[in-house]
């Protein structure tokens, strides 16, 4: 199996809300929970938030936007600490790595992202969204290992850990284990599929300067 969970962070740790665009986002991740995508409302999350509505109008145009900030603040949590990785350590380890460090940043958020897989393909003008920003934060995700997201061939390998990605959504929300131990094993057997369209990639740049020194 591809390297463990040493560089993860750690699972089910959500960070407190430290501005109003974060208790946007919390208050709509609990309304999606309990009352489901469709029936979500920008006034209802101006409510659950205890903010005024102008506050959401101002920072967001829709409860779309307010899902795409969403998903951003996931890449930043993935992205903010820098990968350690080995000088001749394959570019799949590296991916597994940032994958489930995502899969732990949203450990916190598992019954809406639960119901935004039943109801998002029913909402095809945000799904279509979503899915764009989902092509953004894997092409990310490689270039944080390495790998080129540039070209067809980039293009190619984005897809293609998009599909794993989603794929192993499914183990992720089955998985009751501490460890995420079913999930680990999923999304380590997707990538081996596709590791070849990763090339050799290069070192990270922590391990590139280690290299040299």
């Amino acid at each position: 199996m591809a390297k463990g969970r040493s560089s993860r962070v750690p699972g089910g740790v959500a960070p407190p809300p430290v501005s109003d665009s974060d208790r946007v986002i919390d208050a709509a991740l609990a309304l999606i929970a309990r009352d489901g995508w469709h029936r979500l409302s920008m006034a209802e999350i101006a409510a659950e938030a205890g903010l005024p509505i102008l506050n959401l109008y101002r920072a967001f145009p829709s409860k779309g936007a307010v899902l795409q900030a969403f998903f951003r603040r996931i890449d930043e949590a993935v992205l903010s600490t820098p990968i350690e990785a080995d000088v001749d350590e394959r570019p799949r380890d590296r991916v597994f790595d940032l994958l489930m460090r995502r899969f732990d940043a949203l450990q916190p958020y598992r019954g809406a992202i639960e119901v935004l897989g039943r109801e998002l393909p029913t909402d095809p003008l945000t799904a279509l969204a979503m899915g764009a920003g989902l092509l953004r934060s894997m092409s990310w995700m490689l270039e944080a290992a390495g790998i080129s997201a540039d070209g067809l061939s980039g293009a190619l390998a984005v897809k293609l850990t998009a599909a794993a990605y989603m794929r192993t959504v499914r183990n992720w929300l089955r998985d009751d284990s501490i460890d995420l131990a079913l999930t680990m094993a999923a999304l380590d057997r997707r990538l081996r599929g596709i590791e070849r369209w990763y090339g050799r990639g290069r070192p990270s740049p922590r391990a590139a300067v280690e290299g040299q020194a």
